[in-house]
C-alpha cells in the first residue's frame, strides 16, 4: 500500500493505516518542507531556508543530508507483519536524490495539501450536488493547523497561505449549500466563522442570507448593523456595495432570499471563489441558448476616475477598429481574427479601473453585448480560474443553460466561438494568470474584441495572437494631485500644501495607496493631513498605513499577491534588492548584490520585471518602484542582506578603480583593494569612452555607496570609494596627504571621525590636514580644509 503523507495538521505518514515513526520534530520539518513540492526538485539550500530560516547550523547541507538519510530508512522500513511498503523493492526510493536536489515521489492523492487542492480545483467546474461532496472531503482532511508547532519564516508564510485557501474553499462551499437549500445546518458553522471573521464581507452576506431563509430576518439586519458599526469605528469605512444591496434586499423582503434556494443562485451580489458571476434575482437558467440575449456583464467603472489619457487613446486606437477593418487584417492570428489588447502593470496601478473606463465609454461599438470573467490569476485565496470553467461563465453570459453546455474543453470552445462569430461583442478578461489561460479563450471572429488585464506582460499572446500591449506606470504628481482633490476637495488639499506634497511623494503615484488615503482622509475629515503625512513617513510603518484592513483594498497584500507567484530564486533576490544603495542598479552591479553572474542575475531580474516588481527605465538598468522597495525591505533577512550590501559596495568599488585608472595619469599611488568578495564580479570597462559612460551612469550610485558606507562605518570601502571619487566633481576644498596628495572625498567629505577613520585605515602613511571648519552646502560642495587656490591641480571632472 502506498504511504499516505500529511501536513494539514501535525506532520505524518501512514502505510497501512499505521503511523510511520519519523524521528524528531526537525527531522518531520525536512520532510514537510520536500511534501510541499512533492514530486519536484528542492535544493538542498531551498531546504534549509524552509527548515532553519535565518538561524542553520554551522554544517547545514551535512545536517540535511543526516535527516533525509534517517527519513528514506523510515519510509522505506518493511511495515510490521512483512508487509513490503510500495516502492520498496521496485526500485521507487521514498526519498530520491534529482541533479540539483531531492524530491519525494508521491502522487498527488497521497499528500493530503495537494489533495485538497485537486478536490477543491475539481468542485470550483462541476455542477453543485458533485461540487458539495468535493468541498467537504477537502474540508475533511484538516486535522488542525498545517505544519503544527514549526516555526520558521518560510512554514509560517506557507501556513498563513493554506489557511486563506481554506477559507475560500469553505466560502464556495457555503455558496453551494445556500444554492442546494441547506442554510439550516450551514447556520452553526457560519455563525462561529463570522466570529472569527467579523469583517468579511462574503462571509457576511452568506450568514445573512442564511438566516433570512430561516426566518430570522431580525438577525440578519443586526448581523449587518453589528459588521457597518465595526467597519466605521475601526477603518472609518462603510460595507461594500454588494452587502449594502443584499441589506436592502433584507429590509424589502426579497422574495429571492425566501426559505428555498435555487440550485442556480450562489450568494447575491457576490462572485465564488471560481469566478462565477453572483445572480441576483430568482429566475431559473433557461433550457438553451436564449435567442436575442444582450449580455451587460461589466462591473460599474471608477467614479473618481483621473488621468491615463495617452493609455485610453492606445486602446482606442487597438481596439477601435471596425469589423470590416479587422476582417481585412491579416496577422498572427490569422484573417478575420478580432483585436485583441493586453493591459498590464504592477499591483495597485489601476489595470481594471483603465479596463473598465474604456469599455464604458465604447459600450455603442459593441451592440451585441459585453462579457467581463475574472481569472483570479493572482487571487488571494485558489488558484488561477482554469479555461474549462471560464468558457462556461461565458457561455452562460451567452444565455447557455449549464446543464445543456458540453463537457470537454474543446467542445465547451467550440460552442463558444460559434455563439459569438456573429456578433460585435466585447469581451474583458480580469486579472489573467498567463498566456495560456487568455489564449483559450479567444474568439475567432472579427467582431469580437478581446480586452485583457495582468501583472504580467503576456508576451506570448503578443507573439501568437498579434496582441497590443498598453504598459501602465505610477500616475504623475500632477494626476496624483487631480485624484485626491477629486476625493478630499481641493480646498482642503490648498489649507495644507506641505502635508499634501508629502503624502504624494509617500504614495509615489500608485492609485491604489492614493485611494486608501483618500478614504481614510475622507472618513476623518475634522483630522490634519499632517497626521496622515506623518505616518507615512515613517517607511517602516508606511505600508500599514496604506492598509484598510480589507485585502482588497490593501497595498501590502496587492503586492504580496505578485511576490507568492516568484520562482524561489527570484524571490530570494527580490528581498535582496532593497539593498540597492541608490536610485537604480545596473545589470553588473545586480549580479554582485545577488552574489551571482551578470547572465544568471538578468534571468531573475526578467522574472521580477515579468509581475512588475521590477522595471527597466533603460537598457541594463533596473528600479524598484518606492512602495515595492518598502516591501522588500519588510522581507530582507538580516544576514544575505548585510552580505548583499557588502558585495555590492565591493563591486561599485572594485569597477570604479578599473575605470578610474583607463581615464589618465593620476595623482595618487596605485591602491590595493585586494580580491573580490567571494560572488562579487567587478566590470572591467574596455576603454577610456567606456569608463567614462560607466562614471557618468554611475554617478549618483557611487555618491549613495560612500554614503552608505559611511554610515554603516565600514571605512575601509567607504576610504576606497572616496578616493576614487575625488577629482571626478567640482570640489571647494581638499584634504591632502604626505607628499601633496589629494585624498579628498569627493562628492561629500565623510563626516568627523569617519573622514579620520576612512583615511587612516588604508594609507596609515597620510594624515588629514584640516584648514578650516567642515562646511555645508549642496551635495558634492562639502569638503574639509579649504586649500589656497593653485596648492593643486584639479582633476578630470566627470559630473
Amino acid at each position: 500500500m502506498a504511504i499516505w503523507y500529511g501536513v494539514l495538521g501535525e506532520i505524518e505518514a501512514r502505510r497501512d493505516g499505521r503511523r510511520v515513526d519519523l524521528g524528531p520534530a526537525r527531522q518531520r520539518t525536512v520532510l514537510a518542507a520536500l511534501l510541499m513540492d512533492a514530486d519536484r526538485v528542492v535544493p538542498v539550500d531551498g531546504l534549509a531556508e524552509r527548515v532553519w530560516g535565518d538561524r542553520p547550523p554551522r554544517r547545514v547541507a551535512a545536517a540535511v543530508h543526516t535527516y533525509l538519510s534517517r527519513l528514506r530508512r523510515a519510509l522505506e522500513r518493511p511495515a510490521p507483519g512483512g508487509v513490503v511498503p510500495a516502492g520498496a523493492g521496485t526500485g521507487l526510493p521514498a526519498i530520491v536524490r534529482r541533479p540539483g536536489g531531492y524530491t519525494v515521489p508521491a502522487g498527488p492523492d497521497t499528500v493530503d495539501v495537494h489533495l485538497f487542492r485537486d478536490l477543491v480545483a475539481r468542485a470550483r467546474s462541476a455542477d453543485d450536488g458533485g461540487a458539495l461532496e468535493l468541498y467537504d472531503r477537502a474540508l475533511a482532511l484538516w486535522r488542525g493547523e498545517p505544519f503544527a508547532a514549526v516555526d520558521t519564516p518560510w512554514f509560517n508564510a506557507a501556513r498563513i497561505s493554506l489557511s486563506e485557501q481554506r477559507h475560500a474553499c469553505r466560502l464556495d462551499r457555503n455558496d453551494v449549500a445556500l444554492r442546494l437549500g441547506r442554510h439550516g445546518a450551514l447556520l452553526p458553522e457560519l455563525g462561529a466563522c463570522h466570529d472569527e471573521r467579523p469583517w468579511d464581507e462574503r462571509l457576511t452576506a452568506q450568514l445573512m442570507i442564511a438566516l433570512s431563509r430561516s426566518g430570522r430576518t431580525a438577525d440578519a439586519l443586526r448581523c449587518f448593523e453589528r459588521v457597518r458599526c465595526a467597519l466605521a469605528e475601526e477603518l472609518g469605512s462603510d460595507p461594500g456595495p454588494e452587502l449594502r444591496q443584499l441589506h436592502q434586499r433584507v429590509l424589502a423582503g426579497d422574495a429571492a432570499l425566501g426559505p428555498v434556494g435555487r440550485p442556480d443562485s450562489p450568494t447575491p451580489g457576490f462572485s465564488t471563489a471560481s469566478g462565477a458571476p453572483a445572480g441576483a434575482d430568482s429566475r431559473p437558467f433557461p433550457r438553451g441558448p436564449r435567442v436575442g440575449t444582450v449580455p451587460r456583464e461589466l462591473p460599474p467603472a471608477t467614479r473618481h476616475f483621473t488621468g491615463r489619457t495617452s493609455e485610453l487613446a492606445l486602446l482606442d486606437e487597438a481596439l477601435g477598429r471596425s469589423p470590416d477593418e479587422t476582417a481585412g487584417m491579416a496577422g498572427p492570428g490569422g484573417p478575420g481574427a478580432g483585436p485583441v489588447c493586453v493591459i498590464s502593470g504592477g499591483a495597485g496601478v489601476g489595470k481594471t479601473s483603465v479596463a473598465l473606463r474604456w469599455a464604458h465609454r465604447n459600450l455603442c461599438r459593441f451592440p451585441d453585448g459585453q462579457l467581463y470573467v475574472d481569472l483570479r490569476g493572482f487571487a488571494r485565496s485558489g488558484g488561477p480560474l482554469p479555461p474549462a470553467a471560464a468558457l462556461r461563465l461565458l457561455l452562460c453570459g451567452l444565455g447557455v443553460d449549464p446543464a445543456a453546455a458540453p463537457a470537454g474543453r474543446q467542445a465547451l470552445a467550440g460552442l463558444y466561438r460559434s455563439l459569438v462569430a456573429d456578433r460585435r461583442v466585447l469581451i474583458v478578461l480580469d486579472d489573467a494568470a498567463d498566456a495560456e489561460q487568455v489564449a483559450a479563450l479567444l474568439p475567432g471572429s472579427a467582431g469580437a474584441a478581446v480586452l485583457v488585464t495582468s501583472r504580467r506582460r503576456l508576451t506570448g499572446l503578443a507573439v501568437t495572437q498579434g496582441a497590443h500591449a498598453v504598459s501602465l506606470s505610477a500616475l504623475s504628481r500632477a494626476d496624483s494631485r487631480e485624484l485626491l482633490g477629486n476625493r478630499l476637495g481641493e480646498a482642503r488639499l490648498a489649507a495644507e500644501p506641505e502635508s499634501t506634497a508629502a503624502v504624494l511623494e509617500q504614495c509615489a503615484g500608485l492609485p491604489l495607496a492614493l485611494g486608501v488615503v483618500a478614504a481614510r482622509a475622507a472618513a476623518r475629515p475634522g483630522f490634519p493631513l499632517a497626521d496622515l503625512a506623518e505616518e507615512l513617513r515613517d517607511a517602516t510603518g508606511r505600508l500599514t498605513a496604506l492598509g484598510t484592513g480589507d485585502p482588497s483594498a490593501d497595498v501590502r497584500t496587492a503586492l504580496r499577491l505578485s511576490y507568492r507567484a516568484l520562482s524561489g530564486a527570484a524571490a530570494g533576490a527580490f528581498r535582496l534588492l532593497s539593498a540597492v544603495p541608490g536610485p537604480d542598479i545596473g545589470l553588473g552591479a545586480a549580479g554582485s548584490l545577488l552574489g551571482c553572474p551578470p547572465a544568471s542575475a538578468r534571468v531573475l531580474l526578467r522574472e521580477l520585471e515579468a509581475v512588475h516588481l521590477l522595471e527597466q527605465h533603460w537598457p541594463g538598468r533596473y528600479r524598484m518602484h518606492g512602495l515595492v522597495r518598502v516591501f522588500s525591505a519588510e522581507l530582507r533577512e538580516a544576514g544575505p542582506f548585510e552580505r548583499a550590501l557588502r558585495r555590492v559596495l565591493d563591486h561599485y568599488a572594485h569597477t570604479a578603480w578599473a575605470a578610474r585608472r583607463l581615464l589618465g595619469p593620476y595623482g595618487h599611488r596605485p591602491m590595493w583593494l585586494g580580491p573580490p568578495l567571494p560572488g562579487v564580479t567587478p566590470e572591467r570597462p574596455a576603454d577610456r569612452r567606456a569608463a567614462g559612460a560607466w562614471f557618468h551612469a554611475e554617478r549618483v550610485c557611487l555618491t549613495a555607496a560612500r554614503r552608505l558606507a559611511e554610515r554603516r562605518e565600514w571605512d575601509s570601502v567607504a576610504w576606497e570609494l572616496a578616493l576614487v571619487l575625488d577629482g571626478l566633481v567640482p570640489r571647494q576644498g581638499r584634504a591632502y596627504g604626505a607628499a601633496g596628495t589629494v585624498v579628498g572625498a569627493g562628492r561629500g567629505e565623510l563626516s568627523g571621525g569617519g573622514h579620520r577613520r576612512a583615511v587612516h585605515s588604508r594609507r596609515p602613511g597620510h594624515a588629514v590636514v584640516e584648514t578650516g571648519a567642515r562646511g555645508g552646502g549642496a551635495d558634492g560642495e562639502r569638503g574639509g580644509g579649504r586649500v589656497p587656490a593653485g596648492a593643486a591641480p584639479t582633476l578630470p571632472c566627470l559630473a
